[in-house]
């Protein structure tokens, strides 16, 4: 059977999701404006984690610090993130998708995979399904996708970066040589920027040169498994099947990548307590708790390192979990290498009770877990912005201090 594959990528998902809910509120619409969203625009620390296209004409660029942000565009309008709406418009999204296809494989908060092979009676032209697909996300949901179409996952990956924003594309085999070759090395899926540096310097700078390499060569420059990977992307091959169905819940993770390093470890911190309010109030819900908190960091130099604690006591608190991944972190990160990528995850999951524990101990943290849920249940009902968690307040000031010391050190230098 011919395989057919569609890749749906929300475009710009953090601030498109942010901009949906606004308009559906009769507020103005940020996608219009010089918004972006990310940190705290009194204080102003914190990281751009998504910008509109006015900011961007402006040349604001995701992964910026704050401050740098505002200096380019004083008037951008700045939001803060909003996990549990991202989670939602998440949700959605694919509940359309799973209409169409028989297999949907979730790759990210803001992206999936749609298995179409063997529906060529049932949608006879696939550009048409995608069109339809793509015009209900928007006309429904109040927000626009890229539906990439292709015959394996990764032509669907790259056609779906092809022109944006709302755009159905095709990179079928036969058009590799005019849609894939003429591209920059560096935009084909996996060539990091190492990578591309690496072959930039022997004059390998399109996809069509790479793909033209002799496989031997590759080999030596990368290594056995990466120079044969390089070069069948390059050629459009890719076996990966598209996976539906998932295994039963193991843990909770959330993970952020940043288009621009970070280099202090407060705007690292406030990315992790963003992260554990995200994945611990994912857990709430789904009334778990875990033994084990997990930290991930990827430098600059794309490698990854993390730690694990394992609790005696599982865990569902926000306060907890946050204090547990800025102690890894600090075992984890040297203070100098950027860091390009933050993952948490909590796993050894439990739904039974815990464990036996002195009185005033489980008194205490019985507290900490009604103020959380006493927190769910009014950001579910009035939007996650509506409490902020006294955690979330300390950490603020205390990061609002340090960059106030810092700058006026720098003014007296």
């Amino acid at each position: 059977m011919k395989r057919l594959i569609f890749h749906v990528d929300v475009n710009n998902a953090f601030l498109s999701w942010e901009a949906a809910e606004r308009v559906r509120r009769g507020q103005a619409d940020l996608r219009k404006i010089p918004s972006a969203i990310g940190g705290d625009e009194e204080r102003r620390h914190g990281v751009i984690l998504a910008k509109s296209i006015p900011a961007k004409q402006m040349g604001v660029v995701t992964g910026e610090p704050i401050v740098q942000a505002l200096r380019k565009c004083p008037d951008l309008y700045l939001a803060k993130p909003n996990f549990r709406l991202y989670e939602k418009n998440s949700h959605d999204f694919l509940a359309v998708c799973r209409k169409y296809a028989p297999i949907v494989e979730q790759y990210s908060i803001d992206e999936c995979f749609l298995d179409m092979s063997g529906t060529e009676r049932l949608y006879p032209d696939p550009v048409a399904i995608a069109l339809h697909i793509k015009n209900e996300i928007r006309d429904t949901l109040g927000f626009t996708v890229n539906v990439g179409i292709g015959s394996n996952k990764l032509l669907a990956k790259m056609a779906s970066d092809f022109e944006k924003p709302d755009k159905v594309h095709t990179l079928f085999d036969g058009e590799i040589r005019t849609k894939l070759w003429p591209m920059p090395v560096r935009e084909l899926f996996s060539v990091g920027r190492a990578t591309a540096e690496r072959l930039e310097r022997v004059y390998i700078r399109t996809v069509g040169d790479l793909a033209c390499a002799d496989l031997s060569y590759l080999q030596a420059l990368f290594g056995e498994k990466q120079g044969t990977q390089l070069h069948c992307f390059a050629n459009g091959l890719d076996d990966s099947p598209v996976h539906g169905k998932l295994e039963d819940a193991k843990g909770y993770s959330n993970s952020t990548t940043l288009a621009r390093d970070i280099t202090d470890a407060d705007s690292a911190k406030s990315i992790l307590l963003a992260l554990a309010d995200s994945v611990t109030s994912r857990m709430r819900a789904d009334k778990a708790k875990a033994f084990s908190v997990s930290v991930t960091v990827r430098g600059a130099d794309f490698k990854d390192a993390s730690h694990q604690k394992r609790l005696n006591t599982a865990t569902d608190i926000t306060d907890e979990v946050f204090g547990i991944a800025c102690a890894l972190f600090d075992e984890l990160w040297n203070g100098k290498t950027p860091i390009r990528l933050l993952g948490l995850s909590l796993t050894n999951l439990s739904k039974d009770e815990e464990g036996q524990l002195s009185l005033f101990e489980t008194e205490d943290r019985e507290r900490a877990r009604q103020l959380d849920r006493v927190v769910d249940s009014i950001r579910n009902q009035f939007g996650f912005d509506t409490i902020k968690r006294a955690t979330v307040c300390d950490t603020e000031n205390e990061i609002g201090k340090k960059q106030r010391a810092k700058r006026e050190q720098e003014r007296k230098t």
